[in-house]
């Protein structure tokens, strides 16, 4: 769907290390500042064990799982808002993503330099902030002075709405808050995203620690919940450096065995995949058959032609209908005749909101 996560912070916080469990793409990761210039971008599976049993009862001949694409963004600086270290181009490159995965450094290491020399996530974390604040305000103030003006003039009503707006999101901007703590009312929301500003852009916090406070935790971590604890956003607790050394294992048996050692169900990788296909507020529908099962990617919300069109768009073009199978229902009979036996098919139309799992097959004319 061409929706992409930004991996951001400061360096040599872990982002490049966790890239790297996180595609197949290397990204040079090196224990000094900007080892990371141009942005990597991984095409990552998203883990699904609905797949998975959907395979041993279909028997088909391949078996293709849903994605989400993962950017590596160079590190940010103070300053960057003013073009300092690589400003600009971050500035850049993370206007282009859609929702940000914030990577925070939260362990203790001598050996690994920080760049402002000592580790303070919650400090790391308002340096980012900040300097995409500032550089939101820039955008606000530019834009508002033209809306006002042609305001004064014009009578489109939504030329008044989107000053409404502009003056809320720059109070915000203006006290230290992202743009994304600003609560607009439904009619005003449609204008808010068309700003497409930084911080308003979904975020998920990861607090990359050591080894031995992957299960637990540490004060680092702590102190980045009670941060954060206001924006309603997720926080992952992820070794990256872990999760690269089970990376470098052959079979997945010697992976799972490397996470039963340290305790853990599944990797945090794994974790992270399904928290970034959320965060950009992503869903999956599956068709099943004899040659492909497959995992289909599609906004939440979307209405089944709007589903459709994610195979291709004819078939929204010339959407008939769609045949629908509820997952749970399609594992207990266990194949779609004994499904549409049961009377567990539906016969939908154009007004039916695709739910996640759903087992769907279009009829369209074109």
């Amino acid at each position: 769907m061409g929706l992409q996560c930004g991996i951001v912070g400061l360096p040599n916080v872990g982002k490049s290390t966790l890239f790297n469990c996180l595609s197949n793409a290397k990204a040079q990761s090196a224990n000094f500042p900007f080892c990371t210039i141009e942005p990597n971008v991984g095409v990552i599976t998203v883990p699904d064990d609905r797949l998975i049993k959907l395979e041993e009862l279909v028997k088909p001949q391949r078996v293709l799982p849903a994605t989400v694409e993962i950017v590596d963004i160079a590190g940010l600086v103070k300053g960057a808002s003013k073009g300092e270290g690589l400003g600009n181009k971050f500035l850049s490159n993370i206007r282009e993503t859609d929702a940000i995965i914030h990577v925070l450094r939260c362990f203790d290491n001598d050996n690994v330099t920080h760049v402002d020399g000592s580790v303070d996530p919650v400090r790391d974390k308002d340096v980012v902030d900040m300097e995409l604040q500032i550089k939101d305000l820039e955008t606000i103030e530019a834009r508002l002075q033209r809306s006002e003006k042609a305001a004064r003039t014009s009578k489109d009503p939504d030329l008044k709405k989107l000053v409404e707006v502009l003056h809320l999101y720059k109070a915000a901007l203006e006290s230290g808050k992202s743009a994304r703590s600003v609560q607009l009312e439904d009619a005003q929301q449609k204008l808010g995203k068309e700003l497409f500003l930084l911080t308003n852009k979904p975020v998920l916090y990861v607090c990359n620690v050591d080894e031995g406070s992957v299960l637990k935790g540490n004060k680092h971590v702590e102190a980045v919940k009670e941060a954060v604890a206001d924006e309603n956003a997720e926080v992952l607790v992820i070794a990256a450096q872990t999760e690269a050394d089970i990376a470098e294992l052959d079979s997945f048996e010697e992976r799972q065995m490397f996470l039963e050692d340290i305790g853990l169900k599944e990797s945090g990788v794994a974790k992270l995949i399904r928290s970034a296909y959320r965060l950009l507020d992503l869903e999956t529908y599956f068709t099943a058959g004899v040659k492909e099962v497959r995992a289909w990617t599609y906004q939440k919300g979307d209405r089944a032609p709007q589903a459709a069109a994610v195979i291709h768009t004819d078939f929204e073009k010339g959407f008939i209908r769609a045949e629908v199978i509820k997952y749970d229902d399609f594992i207990k009979y266990k194949s779609e005749q004994a499904c549409k036996e049961a009377g567990k098919m539906n016969v939908e139309g154009k007004e039916y909101v695709v739910k996640d799992g759903d087992i769907m097959h279009f009829r369209f004319n074109v």
